[in-house]
């Protein structure tokens, strides 16, 4: 194992997929000068141009900034026998290309009668929590949910950001990859050797047996900071990343919830349609019978991002929220001593 960043486990998944085969190539803008730091060594911004230099122009390509352009191409390339990776940058770009997505990635393979695969990969970072404004912050993954033809992942640790990249890669169907840019700087242990993570295999991060806290993308470490205070409470928290949101691991959240008896959802993204809703109607369907108390969620509300970083701040799931969300499944409310969690909660 070796410590590494986020942004530097993409970087070595995507080494090691172009190493192991010469039909990966990295198409997008600016990945031939290693703008955001994963087309260099897999380490840091600094190694400016490595990919290039190892892999060659034929193989790391710069592309016009016109997204219809760059999906459209890599649907083809991958039909004909190539296996890109995508770098679209900001996921609210990814609107530009609504039509390549939906009606060429996701179909083509059942518009041709299974005579075609379509092995590409779709890189975009979640910019929300950096007062990027309204234009660059969305986190559309439950738009995406419902194309039938598309694999959604959301990565939330160096390990996983790396393991289910190299599991993307090696996917015959499109795979469009969610990451949160505040969690690029994050570091975690990584397997210096090739490893391969399952698409629909969840990740207990933390066991429990009070209440069960499903939580996506930077949700993640907020649900765990939030498990880890009302630990001394001596509530015991179970917090579940389904790392795939398509394909979803609808059992191990069963499961939990089974045992917990409660459910909590922190899902970044907005309210109406999130995925959060989704898991929501998987449960009351599959576990109602188990349920001590009505389930949770805790999303951003349905409004546009402000530019103004004290507003904006307010609106994402955090430790202090998702620990309300707690209290209130679990009847703790009156052993917070927080003012601001004993108020009426606002749809989040």
């Amino acid at each position: 194992m070796t410590v590494m960043s986020y942004l530097g486990a993409i970087g070595a998944a995507q080494r090691e997929a172009m190493e192991a085969d010469e039909r990966v190539v990295i198409i997008g803008e600016d990945v031939e000068a290693n703008v955001y730091g994963t087309t260099g060594a897999g380490k840091s911004r600094k190694d400016k141009g490595d990919f290039l230099e190892m892999f060659g122009s034929n193989r790391i390509r710069n592309t016009p900034i016109s997204e219809e352009v760059i999906v459209g191409s890599a649907i083809g390339a991958a039909m004909t026998g190539l296996r890109p990776i995508v770098d679209l940058s900001y996921s609210s770009f990814l609107y530009m290309a609504m039509d390549q997505f939906v009606n060429q990635a996701a179909k083509n393979r059942y518009m041709f009668g299974g005579q075609a695969s379509i092995p590409v990969v779709f890189r975009s970072a979640m910019f929300y929590g950096l007062n990027t404004g309204a234009h660059h912050s969305d986190r559309p993954y439950p738009m995406f949910m419902n194309v039938p033809g598309l694999k959604i992942i959301v990565p939330a640790t160096p390990y996983d950001a790396k393991g289910l990249l190299r599991t993307a890669v090696d996917t015959d169907d499109p795979v469009l990859t969610f990451e949160a840019c505040m969690l690029w700087g994050s570091k975690g242990e990584v397997p210096e050797e090739e490893f391969w993570i399952p698409f629909g295999q969840a990740r207990v991060a933390r066991q429990g047996s009070d209440v069960t806290v499903v939580a996506i993308s930077s949700a993640v470490p907020e649900a765990l900071a939030a498990a880890e205070v009302l630990g001394e409470d001596g509530l015991s928290v179970e917090v579940i990343d389904p790392r795939t949101l398509v394909p979803f691991d609808t059992e191990a959240v069963i499961r939990s919830v089974q045992r917990t008896g409660r459910l909590v959802i922190a899902d970044p993204a907005h309210r109406t349609c999130s995925a959060a809703a989704e898991i929501s109607a998987i449960v009351a369907e599959e576990a109602f019978e188990s349920l001590k108390a009505p389930i949770m969620r805790v999303t951003t509300p349905d409004t546009q991002i402000p530019f103004s970083p004290a507003l904006e701040k307010q609106l994402y799931p955090n430790r202090a929220k998702i620990e309300d969300a707690i209290r209130r499944v679990t009847g703790l409310m009156a052993n917070t001593s927080n003012p601001e969690l004993t108020s009426p909660a606002p749809r989040m």
